[in-house]
Order: C-alpha cells, then sequence, then structure tokens
C-alpha cells in the first residue's frame, strides 16, 4: 500500500533544495502542526524502519544504509525538527517534545508500528520515543549517542584525550555566543565535526561538508540544533520521570564503534532495559552509518530477522 499523499508537501526550508537519492522519495507532513520532511522507498508491504540521523547532519547521513535496507524493508528516514528540510519551530526541543513530533510523522504517513534505527541526537529522540510509545514499536536500534541521563557522561572530562568528545556540550549551552561565533562559520564548524569524529579525517568530502553546513545554516538551522543542548536537562528529566514507572521491555540493539564517543553502548542501556544486546563496529568513529554502511545496514537486517 502506498503511503499516503502529504497535507503539506512544500519544503518550508527555503533556499534549501532536497538531495534526491534513487528509488527513494521526498515527503513533507503535518506533525501535530509542525512540518517534517521525510523521504520514503523500500518495499510498501515491507515491516517499517525509521531512521533518525544526528548532530550536524540530516537525513543524507543514512543515504549509504537506506538502498540496502530498501531490499526488505518499507524505508523512512525523518528530518528531526530544525534539521534538514523539516520545520524549525520555536519552542521547546526536549527530546520528549520532539519524539511527540516524529511520532505523529511516522503515523501521517501511514505506518502504525515500525522499528526505529536513531544516531547521536536522533538517537536522544528515540530513546524517548520508545519510552512514551513503546506499544508502537517492534525494536529500537541507538548508535554512538550520549543519550541525556542515559548514557552520556555525568560531567564533562578535562583531559585534552578525552575533551575533544564532548566539550560541545558545554559550548552549546552558552546563551548567544554559539550563535555570534558560527554565523557565518558554519562549514567550518560541521567540517571540523565530520572531520574529527570520524576515524579517517577524509571520510567526508567538500561537497557532503557543504551539504550538512548549508542545512545546519539554513532559516534557524543553528538555533534550532543549540536547542536540543540547551534542552538536554529537560529531556534528562522527562526519560527519568517516564523510567520511574517502567523500563523499556521491546528489543534494543546498541551499535559501537572502535573509535566512537561511547565504548558499550549496550552496557549504558542495560540498567533502564529490559532486552538489550550489543555489537562493535570496528573500524569506524562516530559516524558509523557513513563510515560503515555495510556493517550497519546488516546489524539492522540482523536486528529485526532475530526480534521479528
Amino acid at each position: 500500500m502506498n503511503a499516503p499523499e502529504s497535507p503539506a508537501p512544500e519544503n518550508p526550508v527555503g533556499g534549501l533544495p532536497p538531495h534526491d537519492l534513487a528509488g527513494f522519495a521526498h515527503r513533507w507532513v503535518d506533525a501535530d502542526g509542525v512540518r517534517l520532511h521525510a523521504v520514503e522507498g523500500g518495499r510498501p508491504d515491507g515491516p517499517a524502519v525509521v531512521l533518525l540521523a544526528g548532530f550536524p547532519q540530516t537525513w543524507w547521513a543514512w543515504r549509504k544504509v537506506m538502498p540496502g535496507l530498501a531490499e526488505r524493508f518499507r524505508v523512512i528516514a525523518v528530518d528531526l525538527p530544525g534539521q534538514g528540510h523539516s520545520e524549525r519551530p520555536y519552542g521547546s526541543y526536549d527530546t520528549h517534545t520532539v519524539a511527540a513530533y516524529v511520532h505523529a510523522a511516522v503515523r501521517a504517513l501511514g505506518v502504525s508500528a515500525y522499528w526505529l534505527a536513531a544516531h547521536d541526537i536522533g538517537a536522544w529522540v528515540a530513546f524517548s520515543l520508545a519510552l512514551k510509545y513503546e506499544n508502537r514499536l517492534r525494536g529500537l536500534v541507538l548508535l554512538d549517542a550520549g543519550i541525556p541521563g542515559i548514557t552520556l557522561p555525568a560531567a564533562v572530562p578535562t583531559d585534552p584525550e578525552a575533551a575533544w568528545k564532548t566539550w560541545h556540550f558545554a559550548f552549546h549551552l552558552v546563551p548567544e555566543l554559539p550563535e555570534t561565533l558560527l554565523t557565518g562559520r558554519e562549514r567550518e564548524y560541521v567540517g571540523w565535526f565530520l572531520a574529527a569524529k570520524a576515524l579517517a579525517p577524509d571520510a567526508f568530502d567538500d561537497t557532503e561538508i557543504e551539504h550538512y553546513a548549508a542545512a545546519f545554516a539554513a532559516d534557524g538551522g543553528i538555533r534550532a540544533s543549540l536547542a536540543y543542548y540547551r534542552d538536554a536537562a529537560a529531556s534528562a528529566r522527562k526519560n527519568h520521570e517516564a523510567l520511574d514507572e517502567r523500563r523499556l521491555t521491546l528489543p534494543v540493539l546498541g551499535v559501537s564503534s572502535s573509535d566512537g564517543s561511547i565504548p558499550d553502548m549496550a552496557a549504558s542501556i542495560r540498567p533502564w532495559a529490559d532486552n538489550a544486546t550489543g555489537i562493535v563496529v570496528p573500524d569506524a568513529g562516530h559516524f558509523i552509518p557513513d563510515e560503515q554502511p555495510d556493517a550497519v545496514t546488516a546489524a539492522i537486517a540482523g536486528f529485526i530477522a532475530d526480534n521479528d
């Protein structure tokens, strides 16, 4: 069955043309009053797999994974609010609020139950979404993410050998200063993240850096991207309020990498989830879907096969 036509088809981010991926279509949907962008393809009658990306990326982070998944699944990559070609609303960006938008977008595309895989800030949102809508999820895959209140270290390290991985959490929290320093320098900032946090410094070419930098700069993208960090304390509080009521019972796969930010995602998640397993992807830094897409594709497909 084809997904229903979007009630809000126009791109809300002016001057930022969307990138196309063969076999996939762009859609914009009204998600409880916020227009979100989704890229959809694969088997219309297959199990639905929803993908969420993190900072400083967009849905395009999954472009190397999506074709492989599309052979067996209905694949939907969603830009979070403030990300890519989704609307950049004012208001809260705590991950429970954002999770409600994402879930509404998926439902607007005609999906009632789905598998969810997410990286970085996308994984922040995905964890909170699982707490809110676990009965709608079939399983959860979380890739290398310091989730507020869950896998995020309690303090930013001051040792230079470790601080470069998490220093930006404190920087992004400072009111106004990041916007002042980053406006007009988006390419340099985004380029640093992509080069420094990937295992190979040349993992991203100039075209990819320009793509992500343009999305970060466009129409309030800096404000919205920083808002996830500025609302991280609220995200952590709401996560623990939900976990005070119950733990996660759905299958969860924690995906770490040989040179990523969180050495053992599964171990970090197990205090909060009854059915968490983990893998470590070799020869990868933080951006695992870009650096080792075949391994990520196999991990997601295998996880679904094992738990379907």
